[in-house]
């Protein structure tokens, strides 16, 4: 934990303390920016307050004295419930604003881990309590340089994976035979094991109306024939075996054959426009060094879908943070599914990829983008032609 980097932040967003809760390992984002090892579970309740200024300071019950023990500042022991509440009263005397892992209505599900009630009984001592959403992205979402060259590397192996997997379904598919989507995808899984890249799941392999599914995944007993004629999408991400290292995540959709339909082009070209104008928005805003939401690029993307006439069949938001996790904990490009209000961040990464999804098949075009301290840049190959698989 970086006691002093902490405080500065508190200080920046003008607040007095973040208070930290847990109890059964509700709150994994608590024990990164704590720099804690998760136990086997707390069994009993757990509070620890970064304040402003000044040393910190924790409460635990007294059968779990240890919990907190490897963190600076004293901590209150307690057993009863009424002793609990006045050891929180205690924690936070003089506090007036501080922050939680909290969301109202909860707009961003990613931080909202403390409860209801934890919060009702927080604010019952006279303070108000705040989402710490903002906080969390500054010691979550912002990368180091080494998990941005992590990200690069895994881009390359990544990318190459992709372009090996079209191939494959090219050479089966132009001699007229077929190939399964749960094929592609073991082929996918197999090619990434021996680049030293791993993955929580996928690759998405989706065929003609399965494209149309954002979120399909073939199995072995759930996948269709890709033949001559049909349209391809690939969804894949991974990052390089090692501690530390953050996701690439991209999507790329392709033909097999030569002549892709006239709707298929032009559904492409929209998805593929959208795209570019997410790109663009980011772009012109961290160069002329304008602070950017998440939801004003959601905005920028969806806007060239509905002037097409597409905007039913756009269901999800623009894009997502990247981080250890592929769908990491800092701003979304979203003012669809949430309205995302966080900013984008230097040192930070996110995913641009709009898409549209009509009954017989789906299109959607992925990238990477990193926020670096003056400029922003996609990560990885654009896909700016469909692929003639």
């Amino acid at each position: 934990m970086n006691l002093a980097r902490i405080q500065e932040e508190i200080r920046n967003q003008k607040l007095d303390g973040w208070l930290f809760f847990d109890h059964h390992l509700r709150d994994p984002l608590a024990y990164r920016v704590l720099g804690i090892q998760k136990t086997k579970g707390p069994t009993r309740r757990w509070y620890y307050l970064i304040s402003a200024e000044g040393e910190p300071a924790g409460m635990v019950h007294r059968i779990e004295r240890d919990e907190l023990a490897s963190l600076p500042g004293d901590k209150i022991p307690y057993s009863t419930w009424s002793e609990q509440r006045t050891a929180l009263a205690k924690l936070v005397a003089g506090k007036k604003r501080i922050a939680m892992q909290y969301s109202p209505m909860c707009a961003i599900p990613y931080v909202s881990n403390v409860d209801a009630g934890t919060i009702e009984l927080v604010r019952s001592l006279g303070v108000e309590v705040v989402s710490s959403a903002e906080l969390i992205q500054v010691f979550e979402a912002r990368w180091t340089q080494a998990q941005m060259d992590s990200h690069f590397e895994a881009g390359r192996r990544v990318d190459r994976a992709r372009a090996a997997a079209f191939q494959m379904i090219g050479e089966r598919t132009r001699n007229g035979l077929t190939i399964q989507e749960y094929e592609v995808q073991q082929f996918v899984r197999q090619f990434f094991a021996k680049q030293g890249l791993v993955t929580d799941s996928g690759p998405i392999v989706g065929c003609n109306a399965n494209a149309s599914n954002p979120h399909y995944e073939p199995s072995a007993e759930v996948t269709s024939p890709i033949r001559a004629g049909d349209w391809v999408l690939l969804d894949m991400w991974a990052k390089l075996d090692q501690p530390g290292a953050v996701y690439y995540d991209i999507t790329w959709t392709g033909f097999c054959g030569d002549s892709p339909t006239g709707e298929m082009r032009k559904v492409f070209s929209v998805v593929t426009g959208a795209r570019d104008a997410a790109v663009s928005r980011v772009q012109s805003a961290i160069a002329a060094k304008q602070e950017l939401r998440g939801f004003e690029v959601d905005d920028a993307s969806r806007a060239v879908i509905e002037n097409a006439g597409y905007g039913a069949y756009f269901t999800h938001r623009t894009g997502h943070s990247i981080g250890v996790e592929v769908h990491g904990n800092g701003a979304n490009m979203d003012n669809f599914e949430t309205h995302d209000e966080r900013r984008v961040m230097p040192w930070s990464c996110f995913s641009i990829e709009p898409g549209v999804y009509l009954p017989a098949f789906g299109v959607r075009s992925e990238i990477n983008m990193f926020i670096g301290e003056n400029d922003a840049r996609v990560t990885g190959e654009i896909q700016r032609e469909v692929v003639l698989i």
